[in-house]
């Protein structure tokens, strides 16, 4: 089977969020974007950082109260450790995990860390397709979707444009799960700026593999469908369930996050 092949002429918003954590594994093409994005938006790097804890804080939320023992991370970008899978394992190891996200470097580093895990699948899969994901034989492996189900989109809604239709995305992988399946998703905004603030910033995704699309409060909030938002509700990254006190001198994080769950 040829392996899918890696573009290099884009900047890839996997790649480029590596960048910004400081990872190694991004091409120049990459990081000239990265530099371009840090200019217009020093505070990335901060952000970024933000969001990884508040999925860090998210995911051992919904194995250790949760209970859960399986999650679909759509949008798992290149990996950083801790992984979701060694978050998870640490307070349940037997919990199975498919990492799925649409850049092959991401999978083929994924497989080289993980190739003779039998609880974990990784697959090349794309959010915009996610009837193909649910489907998806590797998917199917590791997870039973007659079981709750952590789903996590952590900072990859917001590479999927309005005309793509996130909501019937949304739809077609809520309506998969079962009930006590959790949803854990993370957003960018600009809300915290003011008018047309970070625009430049948000331009740089235009010459990406994707755009970039932050939404405001109320449509974020809107993803979450009939779920039961866990307290505080949809928040900037930091204010989710905080393990040590807020940095007060914390520059603007420019990310929703929040986690919800099934209850019928």
């Amino acid at each position: 089977m040829t392996s899918p092949r890696i573009d290099t002429s884009r900047p890839h918003p996997a790649r480029m969020y590596d960048y910004f954590l400081g990872g190694k594994d991004n091409y120049e093409v990459d990081q000239a974007a990265a530099e371009q994005f840090i200019k217009a938006a020093p505070e990335v790097r901060a952000a970024v950082r933000a969001n990884r804890s508040f999925m860090q804080r998210a995911v051992r939320h919904v194995v250790e109260e949760g209970g859960i023992r399986q999650i679909l991370d759509i949008g798992t970008g290149l990996p950083t450790e801790p992984n979701v899978h060694q978050i998870a394992r640490a307070v349940a190891p037997g919990t199975r995990i498919a990492y799925v996200d649409n850049d092959p470097i991401v999978g083929a580093h994924s497989r080289t860390l993980l190739d003779d895990d039998e609880n974990t699948s990784v697959v090349l899969g794309d959010l915009r397709d996610p009837r193909a994901v649910l489907d998806h034989p590797d998917v199917r492996k590791v997870i039973d979707l007659d079981r709750p189900v952590a789903l996590m989109l952590v900072a990859v809604l917001h590479f999927v444009t309005e005309a793509e239709d996130p909501d019937a995305i949304l739809a077609t992988l809520l309506d998969a799960l079962p009930t006590g399946s959790y949803l854990i998703l993370s957003h960018a905004t600009v809300d915290l700026f003011e008018e047309g603030g970070r625009t430049d910033a948000v331009k740089v995704y235009n010459s990406a593999t994707a755009s970039m699309n932050p939404r405001k409060h109320d449509r974020v909030l809107e993803f979450f469908r009939d779920w039961t938002l866990l307290e505080p509700g949809l928040v900037l990254v930091p204010d989710w369930r905080p393990t040590e006190p807020v940095d007060p001198a914390l520059p603007p994080i420019g990310f929703y996050g929040g986690v919800a769950r099934k209850d019928g």
